[in-house]
Parts: structure tokens; sequence; C-alpha cells
């Protein structure tokens, strides 16, 4: 009689563990459901999906500050048309363009292609970087993410995204941007309208300050935050978009390095 009671209380024990177990199992059904309805809709509302991190505020005003001291300059002004730039090292084609309508001269950004300084900068702790990006299309779809920022290392052997401390344009979105670090981790979902510049210049101004980054594009604060720790070393980079379609392309110039003080 006790071994049938024991047998039968096993049983039991059993089932209240299974059932827990597909409860939990449930559940977590249940949640992924949940969440991909909630993805859903959110891409309905044309928002961007968020799948870590946070979403940042826009800010209109600037306070960007340029610093005082030039440190480095290149407008591709030196290089006729068709020719290399000896001023960036690529893994790919670093080519000079004119382009319709547009004045001043312009690096073509080859797809798969990653972009860093020929010669190796030693960055004060505050200073600034500024340049103009081109991206020319008939639709912003056209272009793949392209991105910039700030790498541990100055090798160009690679093509390389989201490196370091970085900023994703995110153009096939049309007004999706990624702010990133990979060192301390972070990760930053914020908005710009892309689609409405395409095929005009576009400036960009980047605020570092220590392990603070401010980002900023045509006067919006996009980002102010850290992202890099004390003694991360600091390489300025490009990276082209992996694909362009329809003979859409990137080009960068009127790239500016400011530092602060004598």
């Amino acid at each position: 009689m006790k071994k049938i009671t024991g047998i039968l209380m096993a049983i039991t024990l059993m089932a209240t563990i299974e059932a827990k177990a597909q409860s939990a199992w449930l559940q977590k059904v249940k949640n992924k459901a949940n969440e991909a309805i909630d993805n859903k809709l959110n891409k309905k509302d044309g928002e961007t999906k968020k799948s870590k991190g946070f979403e940042s505020p826009v800010q209109t005003s600037s306070d960007f500050v340029r610093g005082s001291r030039l440190i480095f300059e290149e407008n591709f002004s030196a290089y006729p048309a068709g020719t290399s730039a000896k001023t960036f090292k690529t893994n790919g084609a670093a080519a000079v363009a004119t382009v319709k309508d547009q004045s001043g001269k312009w690096l073509v950004l080859q797809n798969q292609s990653t972009y860093k300084l020929a010669k190796q900068i030693i960055y004060p702790k505050h200073f600034t970087v500024e340049f103009d990006v081109l991206a020319t299309a008939d639709q912003v779809k056209d272009i793949s993410p392209m991105y910039f920022g700030f790498s541990t290392d100055n090798s160009a052997r690679e093509y390389t995204s989201g490196e370091g401390a970085y900023v994703e344009l995110q153009y096939y979105d049309g007004d999706a941007i990624v702010i990133g670090s990979n060192n301390p981790q972070k990760y930053t979902n914020t908005t710009f309208d892309l689609a409405s510049a395409i095929n005009q210049p576009m400036h960009v101004s980047i605020s570092v300050n220590g392990e603070m980054m401010t980002v900023y594009i045509n006067n919006t604060k996009l980002a102010d935050t850290q992202m890099f720790t004390p003694t991360a070393a600091k390489n300025f980079y490009i990276t082209a978009p992996f694909e362009y379609h329809n003979g859409s392309k990137v080009l960068v110039s009127n790239i500016k390095i400011y530092g602060f003080g004598a």
C-alpha cells in the first residue's frame, strides 16, 4: 500500500512540474507574440524597431563650439578629379570627384570600404571634427547604412562597421540613426530626416571632450553622452555603405579637425 501511495505521489509531483514548465513555456510564447505585435505596430506608425538601448531625444538648437586650433583640414581641392586622395588610406579606392550643381571636390566612398587618415593624429582631450556628407540617389532606400566615428586603431586593411564609438546613418530606413559604443557598451536610437537630406550636403559636427561625445547633424543635436573609456585611443574613420543601388553613392568633403588650447 505504501508503495502504491509513493508511486501516486511521484506521478502527482511529475504532473505538477510538467504543468509549471508548460505554463512557463506558454508565457514565454505569449511574451514573444506580444513583442512581435508591438514591433509590427511600431513599424506601421513609422517608428524604428528598437532591439536594444534607448531612444535619444532630438534637440533642434545647436550649441556646437568649434575648437580654436586647426589640427587637420582636407577639402580635396589639391587633387584633380579622378585621382586618389593621399591624405586617406582605405581597403578600397579613394577617388576624388566633382558633383554636378555642387561646389568643390569630394571623396567618393566606394562600397565596402573604410577610410582613415593616412597620417595618425594624436588627439587632445578636447577636440572637434566636422565634415560634409553628400548622398546622391533617386530614393533614400537605395543606400545601405554608412558609419563614422573613432576606432581604437588606425588600420584600414579591411571593411569595418560599428567600430569603437560610432554613428550609423541608416539610409534605407529613411530617418533612423544609431549612435553606439563598443566600450562602454552603449546603443542609442534616434531619428533624423535622411530622406530629405539626400542630393544636398549634410553637415556633421562632433565634439569630443574626454569620455564624452556630442553629435550634431545640420545643427541638430542627436546625442551627448559618454562614448569612451578614460584611456581609449581615438582614430577618426568613415565607413562607406556596404551596397549602393540604382547609381546611388555617398561622398564626403570639407573635413576639419580642431583642438582646444595651445
